[in-house]
């Protein structure tokens, strides 16, 4: 007798691209603020190139030049500031400071706020409460009072900026990585391979690390708006980037005393800095929306009301 047994197609993996573009798809919103990034993005890596010297470039004769007129070229679309210079290839411009900034110190917090975080999840010796102590440490002061502090006394720069946005936004990952670490070195795998003999930086680089890198990486996903966000406070209060380096924060405060007669000097980059921001953290939420099996179901509900 021939059994006949159906085609089983395997479940989609959500860690897939394509499924991944399908979730995306359903949420209309999360597909809007991926679109507006990718535009950010590349505008920020190809944008200098296509624009050249025109952020720099001083142009007297527009000067305060008003938006939408295509008078003295489509560079000047978003109007001109006060030394004639194109609101649009400064944004550019400036979107490239901004971002690599704000990625440089993401990266860096995950890197060193990650690695205490594996020795002091692992370990129970006493560096390990060392490490958790130097946190509470930073924790305990206002983020953004703490890097005034340090940027008025060593001075603003760029490195002493991405060191302090860095060190501030570090105890997030250390205390995240500690948490997944205290529950993965408990499973039976590490056990394995500490019976085995496996040394305990073998056991964290090569066994526990690759689970936890996943979720900094998340994290970082959405601590990148934040970051955005404080550079540009700081930059605002004239403690971030220094000329003729500028970012959207440095926009904002150069445009702060034309507010009723120029607006759009301040308007377009403190535009760009909300969207920017708000466009993350919807994106945030959707990938969290995404890796949880237990919330997926409301992308599933927005398909079916589509149809």
């Amino acid at each position: 007798m021939t059994i006949i047994t159906p085609d089983i197609k395997p479940a989609a993996v959500p860690g897939s691209g394509s499924v991944l573009l399908a979730y995306l798809k359903r949420d209309k919103l999360a597909l809007a603020a991926a679109i507006f990034l990718a535009i950010v993005v590349i505008a920020a890596v190809l944008g200098p190139w296509l624009v050249g010297d025109a952020a720099s470039r001083l142009g007297l004769r527009q000067r305060n030049l008003a938006p939408f007129s295509l008078a003295s070229g489509w560079i000047y679309v978003l109007g001109a500031d006060t030394l004639g210079r194109p609101i649009l290839a400064r944004l550019i411009v400036g979107a490239q400071n901004t971002f690599g900034i704000a990625a440089a110190a993401v990266f860096a917090s995950m890197l060193v706020g990650g690695t205490l975080g594996l020795i002091a999840g692992y370990s129970e010796r006493w560096y390990s409460h060392l490490i958790l102590r130097l946190a509470d440490v930073v924790m305990s002061f206002p983020s953004l009072l703490l890097a005034l502090i340090v940027l008025y006394t060593l001075g603003p720069s760029i490195t002493n900026l991405v060191i302090v946005l860095a060190v501030t936004r570090m105890p997030i990952y250390l205390r995240t990585a500690r948490a997944e670490v205290l529950e993965l070195r408990e499973r039976m795998f590490v056990s394995a391979a500490r019976a085995m003999g496996a040394k305990p930086a073998r056991i964290i680089v090569r066994h526990i690390a690759p689970l936890v890198l996943p979720t900094l990486v998340t994290i970082s996903a959405i601590d990148f708006a934040t970051v955005i966000l404080s550079e540009s406070a700081l930059s605002f209060l004239g403690l971030g980037i220094q000329p003729p380096d500028f970012t959207w924060g440095a926009m904002v405060a150069n445009g702060r005393g034309y507010l009723a007669t120029a607006w759009w000097i301040a308007f377009w980059p403190g535009l760009a800095i909300m969207l920017t921001t708000l466009s993350l953290n919807i994106l945030s939420n959707w990938a969290r929306t995404v890796v949880d099996p237990q919330q997926r179901w409301r992308l599933q509900t927005l398909r079916k009301a589509a149809r």
